[in-house]
């Protein structure tokens, strides 16, 4: 048999298991699952990724750029005269607004680090990394917390069903903000 040269394999096996975990859940997702959406032999799963649990940080770790690709593209947060209130809100607003289905999908492998532990790390750079943006216009302590209660606030939509209250979430994080 000859092997082709696939540099993109991987990247398409990610982008397969989030696909797979959007469409069928966490329970949904197995090496054989993941191989059929992206095309694949079973074995480039396996080979790639020997256990489930690095397939599923990969694509979390994947998930998680969106929000900072969103911050970037905006870059308000580095300006010291915006209202850092109001842009959290609005930067939360838009990413809430886009795919439903990729946020949706952020929190569902975000959330199953409760059960795989090697999760867990990669669950915890997105508030370390959003808080770490915030710093730069607040103190660490404050930053944290603005970074767990946009956690939170996305939670609630999400689970809740209800619209996102762009107005509500600003007013609250300017009470957070010294």
């Amino acid at each position: 048999m000859v092997r082709r040269y696939d540099p993109d394999r991987r990247r398409r096996i990610i982008d397969a298991a989030i696909r797979v975990v959007g469409a069928k859940g966490i329970a949904g997702l197995s090496h054989r699952s993941v191989a059929a959406e992206a095309d694949v032999p079973l074995g480039s799963t396996t080979y790639h990724f020997k256990t489930l649990d690095e397939l599923m940080v990969a694509a979390l770790r994947q998930a998680n750029e969106g929000f900072a690709k969103l911050i970037a593209a905006r870059g308000a947060l580095e300006d010291p005269r915006s209202d850092l209130a109001a842009e959290l809100a609005g930067l939360t607003g838009e990413w809430l607004a886009g795919d439903r289905t990729g946020v949706e999908l952020e929190y569902e492998l975000y959330l199953a680090a409760l059960r795989r532990p090697a999760l867990r790390p990669v669950a915890a750079e997105w508030c370390q990394e959003l808080a770490e943006r915030i710093a730069h216009r607040t103190d660490p302590v404050t930053a944290r917390a603005l970074a767990a209660l946009l956690d939170g606030i996305c939670l609630q939509v999400l689970l809740t069903g209800t619209a996102y209250d762009e107005e509500y979430a600003r007013e609250v994080m300017a009470r957070v903000i010294p």
